[in-house]
């Protein structure tokens, strides 16, 4: 036993020299493996990305609030007649334009002008009798001067004239009645607008303005009416509060119409009425603003967008729209500067977006940046997607390098 022993042990002493010779092997080859790793991975780091930047500086930005709004006529008139009678004749074409003093409709005239003959047959009279009277004062009067006469008979036609006169005035009174009913028969436009249909056909019987004939709509110049939301007017009141914003005077609004298919109105109107009252339905309260329509190209009931323009957006900074970015939690921006060791990164900044603006100074189509920036802040405008990870060293693109070394 003891014999085999010593055998095995001479027989493996050869054995364990060459384990312990592969495993020094193995350890000095994966020594010089990862030694030369680490200079791939010195030799391969990643290089800074080219990006373009823009340095924040404050600056007033026009404040504009677009809403949807609904067309109205400028005024809204029922057509009527003001005397009673056979309706003759229309004179006018269903939706058609008219213009204010034109004939809409004629009544029959035969009664009207009857009462006008009367009416100046009746003050001929009167006239008649004025002059008969006062040739009755001149005659008397040097007969009272010689006591002929006694003052009484003189009072008394003195009374004769002033009562004459009386009557001549209530003839011509009734007269110009009888003018105003029979001018009446004619039932004229009020209004340059587009008519309606007609209610009351030829032939009818009219008994009066109770009877409405048909509509007018005046749309030159036409009426936009919209409601603004009572927290979008408290928001601007706290920003007018805080000096950041200024709102046009009297509230008088520069007021435009985008159309359907996102084109302009040409005419720019003013907002001129403005309601206290919130509705307690819609939590909005209503204004109105006046938009000149020559052509009769916007129409009543029809469904716009309007732009409210003439505020201002006071120390506001601004950045491309493409400059603002998403991660879920909320809309960041990159912005250039220095980490702890000096070097130049890209450091995400959370900020929070104002309104859209399509064209101010150095920017078209950007945001306005209510907080998150500051005066000075280099913001990454371009190169955003060469950016994979925050604090990733960046560098400025060779083109705005070489702006900058020309400027």
């Amino acid at each position: 036993m003891l014999t085999l022993r010593l055998l095995l042990c001479g027989q493996l002493k050869p054995f364990f020299s060459g384990v312990l010779l592969l495993l020094s092997s193995v350890i000095l080859i994966t020594s010089l493996t990862g030694c030369e790793q680490e200079k791939q991975v010195e030799s391969h780091s990643i290089q800074p990305a080219a990006v373009s930047v823009m340095k924040m500086a404050s600056q007033s930005v026009p404040f504009s609030i677009e809403l949807p709004a609904t067309l109205s006529g400028a005024k809204e008139v029922e057509i009527r007649a003001q005397v009673s009678g056979i309706l003759q004749t229309r004179n006018f074409s269903e939706g058609d334009k008219v213009i204010a003093g034109q004939s809409l409709f004629s009544l029959d005239t035969k009664t009207y002008a009857a009462d006008m003959s009367k009416s100046k047959a009746d003050l001929n009279a009167a006239m008649v009798r004025l002059e008969q009277a006062q040739r009755e004062v001149n005659r008397i009067k040097p007969l009272r001067e010689k006591n002929s006469i006694s003052q009484r008979e003189l009072d008394n036609a003195i009374s004769s004239v002033d009562i004459s006169l009386a009557d001549v005035k209530s003839m011509q009174a009734n007269l110009e009645q009888a003018q105003l009913r029979l001018d009446y028969t004619k039932v004229i436009s009020p209004v340059t607008g587009i008519v309606g249909r007609e209610l009351v056909s030829e032939g009818t019987y009219v008994s009066g303005p109770e009877v409405l004939l048909t509509q007018l709509t005046q749309i030159d110049s036409i009426r936009v009416r919209f409601g603004l939301s009572e927290r979008e007017q408290l928001k601007m009141r706290n920003d007018v509060a805080a000096g950041t914003l200024t709102l046009p005077e009297e509230g008088r609004w520069k007021t435009k119409i985008k159309l359907f298919d996102g084109s302009l109105h040409p005419h720019v109107g003013q907002v001129n009425f403005s309601d206290v009252r919130i509705n307690g339905q819609t939590g909005t309260s209503e204004l109105q603003a006046i938009i000149p329509n020559p052509n009769f190209s916007l129409r009543p009931g029809q469904f716009v967008r309007i732009i409210l323009e003439g505020a201002i957006r006071e120390n506001a900074f601004v950045v491309p729209q493409r400059a603002v970015l998403d991660n879920g939690l909320g809309k960041f921006v990159y912005v250039m500067a220095k980490n702890d060791k000096g070097v130049t990164v890209a450091l995400p900044a959370p900020v929070v977006v104002g309104e859209w603006v399509t064209q101010v100074k150095g920017v078209e189509n950007g945001w306005i940046i209510r907080t998150g920036l500051k005066t000075g802040d280099q913001v990454i405008i371009d190169g955003m997607a060469r950016v994979f990870f925050p604090g990733m060293p960046i560098r400025l693109a060779d083109e705005q390098l070489t702006s900058a070394v020309q400027k």
